[in-house]
């Protein structure tokens, strides 16, 4: 691969300053006598960013001043190498502090390594994607680029997240981090993303214009059995026949089954038998059983397919939790960290009550995943849609407190949003989400849901307050659209984080829904909140709008494929 920068954890070590791929060349501006031109340039791509004199510092000694994709790329670089001197600075403290720290901070700082070199396989999908594009075209694709930015974000944050200042020696280790490099890394993407968002009115300053491949706007292209041209036979034939009434008449590659009657007795198992280098849809039916593991699905295990039996039959549950020791992302009974993940017919529980506080059922980051006709059963922290684009069709959610959270683009839709109880000193809130910047494509939309208590809340339902969400970051994005509404959600609808904080920078909106809690007229006096948005604005929250991605940058692209229900644009007139 051109321009390959992923290197072993070993030999990160001894790393100093990796350029990513060969589309920037550097050189002494001393020696360039077009200084004025180079700094007018930078000027035009700088101008919207937030951080203005990083973004020139970063830019400022790019030799091809005429290419825009030249600047984008150099920050691209800049992230990364920023994302490194953070790796090398984890090892080091690894090595230094591992054995010797609290077994939560040990933890951490493994979840971070982990998480940086995930950034760094993001980096490297940018940097290809720059090299393999022109500068007028980037607009095709930009959703895929702007997704692998933002995840960037997103593994940065998580990693930050991971040390709690009130545990020994955390807040110092989080401090060593942000100084060498991981600080960087995100102000350095950010700069990137900020430079995407006003690509048009850039290009216009160079003499350009966006070229838009008429391709990408028609229609979606289907064959005669109505699926994309591109999406292989085998894959067509397997989604249209996988369903709850024809589910056995497929073969799937393995089964899991608890009485011996499969391949394999444990689901990890049968993860585990993912051939390497493996091409196609990779099912795995797990049949019925309550299955007490821990699952993580390897990111090179893409395409995995896998479906159970039902979800009042198919269960995998744990109950790790924050107060036990564990980090939030560690707490999860079950991960996904591939692209193209799809489950059917499964629950998803993490059993350990309120008063364990952050206790995950499902962590989920691969890009491009769809969780179909499934449960998630938990109370504080239910589901952690990590990073990257997840769609959600069909499902039951249930938890209490920030139990939908994360920095990702993730649509639910046409599912069940059902409020537990939680502990008596406890409010419920129905999402957190987590975005950090302006620009980051990301944001948690609730689209033709039902928000409904549960039957052990409904009694003391006006008694212990409910909301749809409260700002776990500065600019979190929540829109909850055509769905009815329980008379559990309080009146001023919203709750904030901790006094003031982020309410002048935060978007919540809501866009036609029904119900006694639908009832606006009450709701908080934010200037982040939005109210009800016309129908314009709620369209860019809609699946063709807001999960945008693949080689043509329709949704329909990753989603028809699926052959799974689902509504492209609004569910109501």
């Amino acid at each position: 691969m051109r321009g390959k920068i992923i290197v072993s954890a070993v030999s990160l070590i001894l790393v100093v300053g990796v350029a990513i791929g060969a589309v920037v060349v550097v050189h002494n501006k001393n020696k360039d006598p077009q200084i004025s031109e180079r700094q007018n340039a930078v000027k035009a791509m700088c101008q919207n960013t937030d951080d203005q004199k990083l973004c020139h510092d970063t830019l400022g000694n790019v030799q091809n001043s005429s290419d825009p994709k030249a600047f984008l790329a150099a920050a691209v670089e800049a992230s990364a190498n920023s994302v490194i001197r953070a790796l090398n600075m984890s090892d080091k403290l690894i090595v230094e502090k591992g054995n010797s720290s609290q077994g939560v901070v040990k933890m951490a700082l493994d979840d971070c390594k982990d998480l940086l070199q995930f950034a760094m396989d993001s980096l490297q999908a940018s940097t290809d994607f720059l090299h393999n594009n022109s500068v007028q075209t980037l607009s095709d694709r930009s959703p895929d680029f702007k997704n692998w930015l933002a995840s960037v974000v997103s593994y940065q944050q998580a990693c930050l997240d991971g040390y709690e200042d009130n545990v020994d020696g955390a807040k110092e280790i989080k401090s060593q981090l942000q100084e060498n490099g991981l600080d960087d890394a995100g102000k350095l993407t950010g700069i990137a993303l900020d430079i995407m968002a006003n690509l048009e009115s850039i290009l216009s300053q160079f003499g350009l214009k966006v070229q838009v491949n008429p391709g990408s706007r028609r229609l979606l292209e289907l064959d005669s059995q109505g699926y994309p041209t591109w999406f292989s036979a085998a894959d067509r034939r397997l989604l249209a026949n996988v369903n709850r009434v024809r589910g056995h008449h497929i073969k799937p590659n393995v089964v899991v089954a608890q009485d011996g009657s499969g391949q394999f007795k444990t689901i990890m198992a049968a993860v585990n038998s993912y051939p390497k280098g493996f091409q196609g849809r990779y099912i795995i039916l797990v049949k019925a059983g309550t299955y007490r593991e821990y699952v993580v699905i390897p990111k090179t295990a893409v395409n995995i397919l896998m479906y159970g039996e039902g979800t009042d039959k198919t269960i995998v549950t744990g109950n790790r939790n924050n107060v036990d020791g564990y980090t939030t992302s560690n707490t999860a009974t079950f991960v996904n960290t591939a692209n193209g993940f799809i489950a059917k017919y499964m629950t998803f529980v993490n059993t350990a009550g309120p008063e364990m506080h952050q206790a995950v059922a499902f962590r989920n980051q691969g890009d491009m995943s769809g969780l179909f006709d499934c449960s998630f059963v938990g109370y504080q922290d239910t589901l952690y849609a990590q990073t990257n684009r997840q769609f959600y069709r069909n499902c039951d959610i249930s938890g209490t407190v920030d139990f939908i959270f994360g920095v990702s683009t993730t649509l639910i839709q046409s599912s069940r949003i059902i409020v537990r109880k939680p502990m008596d000193n406890q409010f419920n809130t129905v999402t957190a989400d987590g975005r950090t910047q302006k620009n980051l494509p990301t944001g948690t939309v609730i689209q033709n849901c039902d928000i409904v208590p549960e039957n052990a809340l409904f009694p003391v339902r006006f008694q212990i307050r409910s909301y749809l969400g409260r700002p776990w970051k500065e600019y979190a994005r929540t829109v909850v659209m055509e769905s009815r509404i329980g008379d559990l959600i309080q009146p001023d609808g919203w709750t904030p984080w901790a006094g003031s904080l982020y309410l002048n920078t935060l978007y919540y909106a809501e866009y036609n829904n029904v119900g006694p809690g639908a009832n606006v007229a009450k709701r908080v006096k934010w200037p982040g909140y939005k109210g009800l948005i016309s129908r314009n604005e709620a369209a860019q929250f809609t699946a063709g709008q807001f999960l945008k991605g693949g080689s043509t940058s329709r949704t329909e692209d990753w989603m028809k494929p699926l052959h799974v229900p689902f509504d492209i644009g609004f569910t109501k007139p």
